[in-house]
């Protein structure tokens, strides 16, 4: 069973919608393995509490 995390900043419903079908379909075309075996997880975390470089990302 594929277990997939995404990390990223807060995203609109849909566009994770769109993220978690496109990653599905990817497993299901290159691994063939069924879509129900596939899951998707998704971490948001707010610009406050991730950085890059040595800056905060709210901070940019």
């Amino acid at each position: 069973m594929p277990i997939v995390t995404i990390q990223q900043g807060p995203r609109e419903v849909e566009q994770k919608r769109e993220l978690v079908e496109r990653i599905t379909e990817a497993f299901v075309a290159t691994l063939e393995v069924p879509a129900e075996s596939v899951s998707v997880w998704i971490q948001e975390y707010p610009a406050e509490n991730w950085g890059a470089a040595g800056r905060l990302t709210a901070d940019r």
